[in-house]
């Protein structure tokens, strides 16, 4: 008689060992999902500080070419300040920033087509180049960034793994968004 009862608490138990199982792997993809989109942030982040870096040199350049033109150079100083004040992990404020300085940056690329001695010098032209391949970073970084979002909030909005991510606290983090100027034209005119 103590063989059956053994069998019946132990068919009994299978089904919690099956549920445990399944919420600790749901739970560990959930932290693995979670690390992977901050260091995917942080990567990001890096980008981001070598183009504030880069800027104050190319200000610089530029000033020695065209003094006169203050107030773009006045505008690129203050943009590269909000950027570099905007941290922490409110990512929508940091990408404001970002916009706002890649703006500005454009302005200032423009003014350099309008003095042909400051296009020439080979400091401006390296600094541009140097700043154009951070570009570059920062726009794969930023695609990797929101893949990994995209992956974590799909888990933490998919059923039956979101009953883990509730129980946890598990949420969605923002994306890293571009704004509609850096996006470029969305309509071409002929």
């Amino acid at each position: 008689m103590e063989l059956p009862l053994l069998l019946l608490v132990v068919a009994g138990c299978a089904p919690v060992a099956v549920i445990l199982i399944w919420a600790v792997r749901t739970y560990n993809r959930l932290v693995r999902q979670r690390n992977q989109a901050n260091a995917s942030w942080a990567q990001i982040d890096v980008q981001l500080r070598r183009r504030h870096d880069l800027i104050p040199n190319l200000v610089e350049t530029v000033r020695g070419y065209a003094s006169h033109e203050q107030s773009t150079l006045e505008s690129v100083v203050g943009a590269r300040h909000g950027a570099v004040t905007a941290t922490g992990d409110q990512v929508a404020g940091r990408a404001t920033a970002e916009n706002l300085l890649s703006q500005t940056l454009g302005r200032l690329f423009a003014l350099a087509e309008a003095y042909p001695d400051l296009k020439a010098d080979r400091n401006f032209a390296a600094l541009q180049r140097e700043l154009a391949t951070t570009e570059d970073k920062i726009a794969y970084a930023r695609q990797f960034y929101n893949s990994a979002v995209q992956t974590l909030t799909n888990t933490i909005q998919s059923v039956p793994s979101n009953l883990i991510a509730k129980l946890f606290g598990f949420h969605p983090p923002d994306y890293f968004e571009t704004s509609d100027e850096a996006r470029g034209p969305v309509q071409v005119q002929f």
